[in-house]
């Protein structure tokens, strides 16, 4: 106990010297959860084994997916309606999974409502079009993706299957700050970026999905919440480990799961647990991003071209007004142990990510390095 206690100490002192890690994915993790998944490393739980060894077919890993599954239904108040998957796939994956299960409407395809609002979206609608005919109800990229369309912009079709969103575009900045009304159509949204940094409604929702690896753990899990009737409908060429119905009837578990990625979600459920839940997470990162908004709103020198009633609170796009300085502003910052800040190939820049697990001195060390910056440019 007392070499255990020492480990973990010894542990702590190296994360805190740890770089802040603005990486949209995968990204970083809170340092209680890496403490706790060292020091359990070589023996879960007093098992003698590894989570990494354990059998997804074990007892012991049934009570770490158990787990979970009951820390998210409660972090979300997800219904009894829903049912909660860990789907061995990335949510580029399910860009194609979803349709397969949800664009068969008894004996026809029904086209599939896409609201395009950057580059997460547009990936999701190119591959629904190999499964199904859609229709892109409204778009921002005349706006260059710098706006949410407003509602009533919307050209819906009276016969879609579900209306598909991309709640938070990691790479455009964008966040939705409201529950579309799809009416009697179910509403699909990708919340990768931004699920449990705010509390929503799931009935609102015929399906959630999201990559673990931005709020929830690691990359090679995603979570899907589904509405229970949406279940049973999935298309022939459907792999059969991709069909809700039956990752449903096999409780996440219908061949060899990712057993150390879903043991990780299990910690970082706890610990969101610990902090207070989803409404201190959503505390946490009005904070945190306030704080950056208003470093670049009051500067000569950044910029963000986002709309501001649609600036998203987990990815913070900025740029600079002299292009010429961005190799060593990242190298200034790299130097100063804030990683990853690079924007992403397609637009350029500079972009924060500040998920859960980014400590507010994260921001705060980000602020004061920007305002050194371009004091000294």
């Amino acid at each position: 106990m007392v070499l255990m206690t020492c480990q973990i100490l010894m542990i702590r002192q190296v994360l805190m010297d740890r770089p802040f890690n603005f990486s949209p994915g995968p990204a970083t993790l809170p340092e209680v959860v890496l403490d706790e998944a060292r020091a359990e490393l070589h023996n879960w739980r007093n098992t003698g084994v590894s989570v990494m060894e354990m059998s997804h077919r074990s007892p012991h890993f049934e009570a770490v997916l158990t787990e979970a599954k009951s820390d998210l239904r409660e972090l979300l108040a997800v219904p009894d309606s829903h049912r909660i998957l860990f789907v061995q796939a990335s949510p580029t994956a399910l860009n194609a999974i979803i349709p397969m299960n949800l664009a068969q409407r008894g004996e026809r395809l029904a086209p599939v409502d896409f609201v395009h609002t950057g580059h997460f979206s547009g990936r999701s609608l190119k591959e629904a079009e190999k499964y199904t005919r859609t229709n892109v109800a409204a778009s921002s990229e005349p706006e260059n993706f710098t706006v949410i369309p407003p509602q009533d912009t919307w050209r819906l079709s009276a016969d879609a299957a579900y209306v598909h969103i991309c709640s938070n575009e990691t790479i455009n900045g964008t966040e939705y700050f409201f529950t579309p009304d799809a009416g009697s159509v179910p509403l699909v949204a990708d919340m990768s970026s931004h699920i449990l940094s705010r509390q929503i409604n799931v009935s609102d929702y015929g399906l959630i999905f999201a990559g673990a690896q931005k709020n929830m753990g690691i990359a090679g899990v995603s979570v899907v919440i589904v509405r229970e009737d949406m279940t049973g409908h999935a298309l022939p060429v459907c792999p059969s480990v991709y069909d809700f119905k039956e990752l449903v009837r096999h409780r996440s578990i219908p061949n060899t799961v990712p057993v150390y990625a879903i043991y990780l979600c299990s910690l970082v459920f706890r610990w969101l647990k610990n902090q207070g839940g989803v409404a201190a997470m959503e505390q946490a990162a009005v904070a945190r991003s306030a704080m950056l908004y208003d470093c670049i709103d009051s500067s000569a020198l950044y910029f963000n071209q986002v709309d501001r009633m649609c600036r998203s609170r987990m990815n913070v796009p900025f740029f600079l007004n002299d292009v010429s300085l961005e190799k060593a502003f990242l190298a200034g910052a790299e130097k100063n142990g804030l990683l990853n800040l690079g924007g992403h190939r397609s637009v350029g820049g500079m972009r924060a990510s500040i998920y859960n697990a980014m400590p507010l001195a994260g921001v705060e060390k980000l602020v004061s390095y920007m305002r050194e910056f371009e004091r000294r440019s």
